[in-house]
């Protein structure tokens, strides 16, 4: 950030008063700027003992598979962040979420959180951002070719939690190091 987006004036790095972190200061109105992680939300639609995924048509990772899942809107709940996401990428409906796992990923600023999530019918189409749309089960996941590691813990959690049939909150910090 170079310049306020209250008064438009330039910005400087400092640490205000009262502060622990440097943050960008416009440097004639005082106005503090945070940036605070992103919170990505998505769901884990379930179709009997299949999965649905989404081929991604946008990047990064795009050809590669993943859940729906996008960027929190304000003034939305992650449950409803997910289940709109999951009708952006899948046309799908989903019901009876219920969060599933939750990934910080300090490296890049972000939290994902995924809902484990009932398909309302087998109704699905690709959208905006999906190349294809696919259920899967267990057996013809193409792990090899997931997008992100969130998508391929959570698949996993889930896959080994629907033996036991007991689905608890997965958490897990993944810190990867920047090349």
């Amino acid at each position: 950030m170079n310049f306020c987006s209250a008064c438009g004036e330039s910005v400087v790095y400092k640490v205000p008063e009262d502060d622990t972190r440097e943050r960008a200061v416009c440097s004639s109105c005082g106005t503090i700027h945070y940036q605070n992680p992103k919170v990505i939300a998505g769901t884990l639609p379930i179709w009997g003992d299949q999965v649905l995924l989404c081929k991604r048509a946008i990047e990064p990772r795009r050809g590669y598979w993943t859940l729906p899942a996008g960027f929190l809107e304000n003034g939305e709940t992650a449950e409803t962040g997910g289940a709109r996401e999951t009708m952006e990428e899948a046309n799908a409906t989903v019901e009876n979420p219920q969060l599933y796992t939750v990934f910080s990923l300090p490296h890049i600023s972000q939290i994902y959180m995924f809902f484990k999530a009932d398909l309302v019918g087998p109704t699905f189409s690709s959208g905006s951002e999906s190349l294809e749309v696919e259920l899967f089960s267990e057996q013809d996941i193409p792990w090899d070719e997931l997008a992100f590691p969130v998508i391929n813990k959570t698949l996993t959690h889930y896959f080994k939690d629907r033996a036991s049939r007991a689905f608890p909150v997965h958490y897990e910090n993944l810190e990867f190091r920047r090349r």
